[in-house]
C-alpha cells in the first residue's frame, strides 16, 4: 500500500483528489494539510512513501516543505501538484528535491500514474512540463558554452564581452542598472570565477563577444 499525504489550500480540489486516490486499492491518504507549516508536520508524523503538495499555500509553500522533508533526512517522496507550469518553478522544485512535477489540469489517470512513479523512485513530469523541460535542454545544447547560464545571463555575458559597460547592458536589454549587477553576480557565481574581469575572460576565451580595436576594457 502506498501511503499519501496532501497539501492544498483549497479544500475542494483536495476532497475531490483524495476520493480519486482513495478509490485506488494500492493508494491511501494518510493525511491533508492546508499550510506548508501543517503539512511538514503531517509528513514528519505519518511518513508518507509520497507527499503531494501544492506550491502556493499560506504558512510555507511547496517549495519549501520540500526542502525541509530533504534536509530533515525523511524518506518521503515528493510531488508537486499545481496550476503553476512556468520553468522557474519547475526548476526551483527540482532544486528543492521534489521528484516530480504535474499541474491541476492533468485528468485523474495522469495524477494516479504520477504518484505511482515517485512512489516507485523515478522522476515523472506532466506532458506538458516534460515538452516545456525538453525545450529548455534543447535550447541550452545548442547554446554553447556554459550551459549552467539562463538566457538572459548568456546576453549580459555576451554584451559584457564586447566591452560594455552595466549601463549600457541595461540599455541594450531595458533593464535598470540593479537588474545587471545582479546578473553579473550570478554570472560570476556560477561560472566560479573572483570577479567580473575573469568572467569576461572565459567568454572571450569560449567565443563569446564581438572583437573589435575599441572595445573598451573589460573592468569597465
Amino acid at each position: 500500500m502506498i501511503r499519501l499525504m496532501l497539501a492544498d489550500d483549497h479544500p475542494v480540489y483536495a476532497a475531490g483528489l483524495r476520493a480519486v486516490l482513495d478509490a485506488e486499492p494500492d493508494l491511501a491518504v494518510a493525511a491533508v494539510a492546508t499550510t506548508g507549516r501543517d503539512a511538514l508536520d503531517a509528513a514528519t508524523d505519518h511518513r508518507p512513501d509520497v507527499a503531494i503538495l501544492d506550491i502556493a499555500m499560506p504558512d510555507g509553500d511547496g517549495l519549501w516543505v520540500t526542502a525541509q522533508l530533504r534536509a530533515a533526512g525523511l524518506p518521503t517522496r515528493v510531488l508537486i501538484l499545481t496550476m503553476s507550469d512556468d520553468d522557474e518553478s519547475v526548476f526551483a522544485a527540482l532544486r528543492a528535491g521534489a521528484f516530480g512535477y504535474t499541474v491541476k489540469g492533468a485528468g485523474p489517470e495522469e495524477i494516479v500514474a504520477a504518484v505511482r512513479a515517485v512512489a516507485h523512485g523515478d522522476a515523472v513530469f506532466g506532458a506538458g512540463v516534460a515538452g516545456r523541460m525538453l525545450g529548455h535542454f534543447s535550447r541550452a545544447a545548442t547554446a554553447g558554452p556554459f550551459p549552467q547560464l539562463t538566457e538572459r545571463e548568456h546576453e549580459v555575458l555576451h554584451l559584457l564581452a564586447s566591452g560594455l559597460d552595466n549601463p549600457a547592458v541595461g540599455r541594450r536589454l531595458g533593464v535598470s542598472g540593479k537588474t545587471v549587477r545582479n546578473h553579473v553576480s550570478n554570472i560570476v557565481t556560477k561560472l566560479q570565477v573572483a570577479d567580473r574581469t575573469a568572467a569576461v575572460i572565459r567568454a572571450r576565451d569560449a567565443g563569446l563577444g564581438s572583437a573589435g580595436p575599441d572595445r573598451p576594457a573589460a573592468g569597465r
